[in-house]
């Protein structure tokens, strides 16, 4: 897939994609790591469920959430996550900051860093802006969102939530099915499910999927991202152990791409028909939101095989974990 920069060098994303300090996308983490915060995630998991949960591991500290986009399931959870941990969490909406009046993205962050803030949180419709705030703050940035780049802790809980459905990863095989191309939760998803050895089958309108991509084996360009390209959504399901249906991002794609929303639902949408084709109790997954009828049908969405609410409960648990990793005192944990 095609890093789309606007406004932004590459020089910004590369300066820091390998920076331990921030969390950019999953590309720089390695499976141990992974598993690492899995694991962590998990056991706040269950310290939340058994009792109310309150730590002071990020007592003291300070961590802002800067969105330029809107969000629930994101922003939220980082909230809860951060609070649950101790910190002061203060939450800035780009419609109601001085971005409004014309200020520029690197004055607002330099704003806020001066202020000695511990944590930037950031969402912003331009691919590789966290890249280039890292280069300019002190405090970690985290990476919520960045156009059709990268989503990495929405990875990191997704991963999560097959893990724990599944058992073992590793020869599972998933299929992503939808807008491939805008998707920067589809991008974090290839890479952090191929780094734990899960083969990954792909289906989408050939408008919606990148450029240089047919059917057959393709890549993302990063290393170990392999994955196969099918002509039908039939094709990628059969045999699947897990299914992702992704949204489409209207708000990002250009006229002309989708003839019309009633005959994408019609070829792509998943289905109970079309997740018959899968393996026998394999599971339906979406990062959110849904549109219900579109992309998915109203009865696989809220199912028993929907995996959707657990990936929002495992989304603050493994925002935990972030947390607790780059903005605590003890950092060994990876």
């Amino acid at each position: 897939m095609t890093l789309t920069l606007t406004n932004v060098s590459q020089q910004d994303v590369t300066a820091v994609s390998a920076d331990s300090k921030h969390l950019l996308d999953v590309d720089s983490l390695t499976p141990e790591q992974i598993h690492k915060l899995r694991e962590r995630a998990s056991e706040f998991r269950q310290l939340r469920a058994s009792r109310p949960f309150k730590s002071d591991s990020l007592r003291g500290g300070s961590i802002y959430t800067l969105f330029f986009e809107n969000s629930t399931r994101t922003r939220v959870s980082f909230e809860h996550a951060g609070k649950a941990l101790g910190a002061d969490v203060i939450n800035i909406a780009a419609s109601t900051s001085s971005v409004s009046k014309g200020e520029s993205l690197l004055n607002t962050v330099l704003t806020l860093d001066a202020m000695g803030i511990d944590a930037l949180i950031v969402r912003h419709p331009h691919s590789g802006s966290p890249h280039f705030i890292a280069r300019h703050v002190d405090a970690v940035v985290i990476n919520a969102g960045d156009g059709a780049h990268g989503h990495p802790t929405q990875a990191l809980l997704d991963v999560l939530t097959l893990q724990d459905h599944l058992g073992n990863l590793q020869g599972a095989k998933l299929a992503l099915v939808g807008d491939i191309l805008y998707s920067r939760v589809a991008r974090s998803d290839i890479i952090a499910f191929r780094k734990m050895g899960v083969e990954i089958s792909i289906a989408g309108p050939p408008t919606l999927l990148p450029q240089d991509w047919a059917p057959g084996e393709n890549s993302l360009g990063v290393p170990d991202t392999e994955v196969t390209v099918h002509e039908s959504v039939e094709d990628a399901i059969r045999d699947a152990d897990a299914i992702m249906c992704l949204r489409l991002q209207l708000e990002r794609q250009t006229s002309g791409l989708l003839p019309d929303v009633n005959e994408y639902s019609r070829v792509w949408g998943i289905n109970a028909q079309r997740l018959a084709l899968a393996k026998p109790g394999a599971p339906v997954m979406h990062p959110g939101p849904m549109n219900e009828g579109l992309e998915i049908s109203t009865d696989i969405a809220h199912g028993s095989l929907s995996l959707v609410e657990n990936q929002v409960e495992n989304g603050v648990a493994m925002r935990m974990a972030v947390l607790e990793h780059y903005c605590g005192p003890t950092r060994e944990i990876l």
